[in-house]
């Protein structure tokens, strides 16, 4: 059984930076490629970053230059680097496979970007 669990979001003022890790179980992690999520309030979900197995990024050009992603074979772990954070980047971030699978949703972790 999957389980994605996302962490690391909370409050922090425009210009600041924040962390978010997303720790897969299960088998699946190592050989697909990963994305990192978000939907804010009133809106669809969107991809915001995706990384492939062998460590290959791309972004959505809104967090171009601010955002990095990467992943921990490893551990089993994906982790999305936000710098110079906005308001509007302002959501609930979640990560799951790229293409996505409805059934490994997780809760996200809420990110609020607010002076």
């Amino acid at each position: 059984q999957v389980q994605l669990v996302e962490s690391g979001g909370g409050l922090v003022q425009p210009g600041g930076s924040l962390r978010l890790s997303c720790a897969a179980s299960g088998s699946i992690f190592s050989r697909n490629t990963m994305g990192w999520y978000r939907q804010a309030p009133g809106k669809e979900r969107e991809l915001v970053a995706q990384i492939t197995s062998g460590g290959s990024p791309n972004y959505v050009n809104s967090v171009k230059g601010r955002f990095t992603i990467s992943r921990d074979n490893t551990n089993n772990t994906v982790y999305l680097q936000m710098n110079n954070l906005k308001p509007e980047d302002t959501a609930r971030y979640f990560c799951n496979l790229f293409p996505t699978v409805r059934q490994f949703w997780g809760q996200g972790t809420q990110v609020t970007v607010s002076s």
